[in-house]
């Protein structure tokens, strides 16, 4: 992998872990790719990780649809869920594909890269 291709990935990744919307799974990840940087467990910890952002990411019609239930509203809460739900429909209606909280932001940008990384 390319020294500024790494660089970028090393940066997001820290964004990512310290990311108060990233989950405790991803955040093991992403830990434990940093630890295997430079090591030989680079391209099998580069695999877990890029496979466990992919299945974190959260799409942005799931996003619409988690906001707009139940347990959107319990986790947001009742008053918050709503403007949730209608930032995200604001964000798709200009195109966007993933949720854009601070940890689905790093991840994209990660991802971005998936054919560098890998």
């Amino acid at each position: 992998m390319k020294k500024e291709v790494l660089d970028f990935v090393v940066e997001k990744t820290h964004e990512l872990i310290d990311a108060h919307t990233c989950s405790p799974e991803t955040r093991a990840a992403a830990q434990a790719w940093l630890e295997a940087v430079g090591t030989d467990h680079e391209a099998a910890e580069t695999k877990k990780y890029i496979d466990e952002l992919e299945a974190d990411i959260m799409p942005i019609d799931q996003l619409i649809a988690f906001a707009e239930s139940e347990a959107g509203a319990q986790v947001f809460g009742a008053d918050v869920a709503p403007n949730v739900a209608a930032h995200a429909k604001e964000i798709k209606a200009a195109g966007a594909k993933f949720c854009d909280c601070p940890a689905c932001a790093a991840v994209e940008a990660i991802l971005g890269k998936k054919e560098e990384i890998l």
